[in-house]
């Protein structure tokens, strides 16, 4: 709810739709990858990759979710390209026995 606040104020002050000075969508949606695991270094390598995978594509609905107004349309994004990250990661874990 912060980073909501945080990117809309951020927003009206410097007059641009999710100006790359914002960062706080990025920093909660890798959190959101790696959350629920140990933070290994192989954990953070992956899921910060996966992160940026899902990030940079966004599959359905993180495209449709930054035409949401305000803060919420900058942090929405992030956090579904963080929760694919973070499914695909527990997926990757439990295949290949990755402690």
């Amino acid at each position: 709810m912060v980073g909501v606040w945080a990117a809309h104020q951020a927003e009206r002050v410097l007059g641009r739709k999710d100006p790359a000075a914002i960062v706080i969508d990025e920093v909660a949606g890798m959190a959101l990858a790696v959350l629920a695991f140990p933070l290994t270094l192989p954990t953070l390598a992956v899921g910060f990759l996966l992160f940026r995978l899902f990030d940079i594509t966004k599959p359905f609905p993180a495209r449709a979710s930054q035409r949401a107004p305000g803060g919420l349309g900058v942090m929405a994004d992030d956090l579904i390209a963080g929760l694919y990250a973070a499914i695909v990661l527990g997926l990757l874990r439990t295949m290949i026995h990755w402690p």
